[in-house]
């Protein structure tokens, strides 16, 4: 069983913001599937798919972007998801906007979502999905990330969506994680 983990912030006010795109591409695989999210008792929506016979579990934790690790750690638990079977999607303020990273295992990076997550799980290797989203130039990063895409940026996210949609989907169609890296990185 692998978990694809999508990391956002819930709520209308977030919907399509730079914070968002773990959301948005989660949403986009969701959609590929034709699977919906449920609402879960481990305070995250939850789509169930099958690929290859395997289950897939799609992830958006609610809540809140800096507490992510206390949906994904419960839900890790009670499915006994090893820490290899887990695949975080987030932004990434030190990427180029529309850069997509893969990562097998690390730190978090500064990003909150995942030391939220590092600290749930106890364990760094799992692999990470990062959408570059640039670091702003004259406003605050928390501005930043909670605003939306401009019309000249909103491109370059979309090409990076599929870029991490097509990732995502050669790792879970069976391709070794570190060839889907060399591929996609």
């Amino acid at each position: 069983m692998k978990m694809i983990v999508g990391l956002g912030n819930i709520g209308a006010k977030y919907a399509q913001t730079r914070h968002n795109v773990g959301f948005m591409i989660v949403d986009e695989i969701a959609a590929k599937l034709n699977v919906d999210f449920k609402t879960s008792k481990f305070e995250a929506e939850v789509a169930t798919a099958f690929v290859n016979g395997e289950k897939i579990l799609l992830v958006k934790p609610s809540t809140y972007m800096n507490d992510s690790g206390r949906a994904v750690g419960p839900l890790m638990t009670y499915y006994n998801i090893d820490p290899a079977e887990l695949l975080v999607i987030h932004d990434d303020l030190d990427l180029p906007l529309g850069k997509v990273r893969l990562k097998q295992k690390g730190s978090a990076g500064g990003h909150n979502g995942i030391k939220s997550i590092l600290s749930h799980v106890g364990d760094q290797h799992f692999k990470r999905v990062k959408v570059g989203i640039e670091h702003p130039q004259k406003m605050s990063v928390v501005d930043y990330v909670l605003g939306k895409f401009t019309p000249a940026q909103l491109p370059l996210f979309n090409d990076a969506k599929l870029t991490a949609v097509a990732a995502v989907e050669a790792w879970l169609a069976g391709t070794d994680f570190a060839a889907v890296m060399n591929q996609y990185n």
